[in-house]
């Protein structure tokens, strides 16, 4: 969805042509599937990071605009809202140091947004959701100028056919409505992506579908909207809701939302996107004049730009992605999982838990996803966003007698996921030093049982402790977190609770 559109208005013909487009798009997919036309294994990652704007009070700036211009960067775009911006960093093979250099330019990016947006009293703030968000800061007004935010918003609210209701059970629970798609603007993720060739795929997102529940348990940071405090990951069942296009018929109907984790393991890439198409009718369909079938029968190399942007209108917790590169076809695997921050440290271990973990488990004579329900995958990601580093998780039993069992999420990540992350961080090339530093971040999250929610929900009790309201306790846990972000030690090392005042004299 960062390509651009055009605003317009949509009629019948538009959306018959549409489907018929997409029908040829997914035809000449199978065609390069079936003529391995695709890139030879390069094993390449990419990082991109969605980031909030906040000034020094801990509030939201509506400002994307201004500070995009004074960053003056590519790899900083616009988001969805006003508040959002997003950071792009290049692809990097996967070896040697490759995560202390991902930290070190991370690092530089993030310094000099946050210094270029003090220039107009805002700041970056790293975080899954930015607790001092109030309702009236999400709303259609405050969308960030661009078509395709505008065009995307229209297209969600016409297919809805009215109000979108939010209805989140936690700690607390929120019960409100929304007339347009801006609370989704709340979750700001980290998204990352794998290279992989197509006899890989399958093996790849069933490994990171299975995986996704861990990663959210350990790296849970989004516990407040609204002034509720939900759950210790509300992005998931926020981002379903304020994107769902189906009214209260259509979910009682069994029809499948936008924002999925799916149904079932695959056998092939091919699986996701012919689903995207079966079950989820168009919401910008736009043509453009290529022809895909009769660019493969010349010998080139189809754009399916049909196929992209619906993709991209499907809010899976794992994408599939279609890309093209110097001419040549590539699928990846998109990892979307992960709430931003808390720092750049403990975005990098999450980053080579996953990469290691991934690899480990789809390397596996006997793989996870043979011994494990896709229905406990996917119960298991809900439980993790409820319950964060408390959660338990369903888990194949080892040894042999087979079946599944209830465990710790922390127990699972610490002894037996860090064992076959660091074994995949070795099959990829990572150096020892690399490995062990950021996987012992995580193994550190797990022995203390922190990770930025409990640190969040902690240090916001803590605040309501020594007297202060919930909207100022939520404003003082917003500028506690983003200091200690600055500072840049990882979240398990964080002191809960706010700094005593210094006394003068």
């Amino acid at each position: 969805m960062g390509e651009k559109v055009a605003a317009g208005s949509f009629d019948l013909s538009d959306r018959q042509r549409y489907r018929g487009k997409l029908r040829q798009c997914l035809t000449g997919l199978e065609r390069l599937l079936d003529e391995k036309r695709f890139e030879r294994p390069k094993n390449l990652m990419g990082l991109e990071i969605e980031l909030n704007l906040a000034g020094p009070d801990g509030m939201p700036r509506m400002m994307n605009a201004q500070v995009l211009e004074r960053i003056a960067s590519k790899d900083f775009q616009t988001e969805l809202a006003m508040f959002n911006l997003e950071v792009n960093i290049a692809p990097h093979r996967l070896a040697g140091r490759v995560f202390d250099q991902l930290s070190e330019e991370l690092r530089t990016s993030l310094a000099y947004a946050h210094r270029k947006a003090n220039e107009v009293d805002a700041g970056i703030v790293m975080i899954g959701i930015l607790p001092t968000l109030g309702r009236d800061d999400l709303v259609s007004s405050n969308l960030s100028d661009g078509d395709r935010y505008t065009l995307l918003n229209d297209q969600i609210v016409a297919a809805r056919g009215e109000d979108f209701a939010l209805d989140i059970d936690g700690v607390e629970r929120l019960v409100c409505t929304s007339r347009s798609i801006a609370p989704e603007a709340a979750c700001t993720s980290v998204q990352l992506h794998l290279q992989v060739t197509p006899g890989r795929f399958a093996d790849v997102w069933n490994a990171a579908q299975a995986v996704a529940a861990a990663q959210v348990a350990i790296g849970a940071n989004s516990p407040f909207l609204f002034g509720h405090e939900l759950w210790r990951e509300s992005r998931p069942p926020l981002f379903l809701q304020s994107t769902d296009t189906r009214p209260p018929e259509l979910q009682a109907q069994g029809v499948r939302p936008r924002t999925w984790f799916g149904e079932r393991w695959i056998s092939s890439a091919y699986d996701l996107f012919e689903e995207n198409l079966r079950y989820f009718p168009a919401l910008l369909p736009i043509c453009d004049g290529e022809n895909p079938l009769e660019v493969l029968d010349a010998g080139g190399i189809p754009k399916l730009s049909e196929l992209v942007l619906h993709n991209g209108t499907v809010y899976r917790w794992n994408r599939p992605v279609y890309d093209i590169a110097d001419g040549v076809p590539h699928l990846r695997v998109e990892n979307r999982v992960l709430p931003a921050g808390p720092t750049v440290t403990d975005v990098i271990a999450n980053t080579a838990f996953y990469y290691g973990v991934v690899r480990a488990l789809a390397d596996e004579s006997r793989p996870v996803w043979t011994r494990l329900p896709f229905e406990a995958a996917a119960a298991n990601f809900e439980a993790a966003c409820r319950d964060g580093i408390d959660a338990r998780l369903e888990w194949p039993r080892r040894g042999r007698y087979g079946g599944t069992a209830q465990v710790d999420a922390v127990h699972l990540v610490r002894d037996e996921l860090l064992p076959l992350a660091a074994a995949g961080l070795d099959a990829w090339g990572v150096e020892p030093v690399d490995r062990d530093f950021y996987l012992g971040v995580i193994e550190e999250r797990c022995r203390r049982r922190v990770n930025g929610a409990s640190w969040q929900a902690a240090t916001f009790h803590r605040a309501l402790e020594k007297g202060l309201g919930r909207e100022a306790a939520l404003a003082a846990t917003t500028k506690r977190y983003s200091e200690l972000m600055h500072a840049g030690e990882p979240v398990h090392t964080w002191p809960v609770g706010l700094p005593e005042p210094v006394p003068l004299g």
